[in-house]
């Protein structure tokens, strides 16, 4: 890469994969809370939500 040249990635290439989801009114309006108050995007913070429940689900 030449000096002053930037090297953009592909749109999907940074390992992560756009969905689609649904979720009541009631559990959004807590992430959106909790986003404001964190500081974080909503993205960012249902990633960390997810990353760090989904090791904990038992399935019956």
């Amino acid at each position: 890469m030449s000096k002053g040249s930037i090297k953009i990635n592909k749109k999907g290439d940074d390992g992560y994969k756009v969905i689609s989801v649904r979720i009541k009114e009631g559990t959004l309006k807590k992430i959106d809370d909790l986003s404001a108050e964190s500081n974080r995007s909503r993205n960012e913070l249902i990633n960390i939500l997810l990353e760090n429940s989904v090791d904990d689900v038992e399935i019956n």
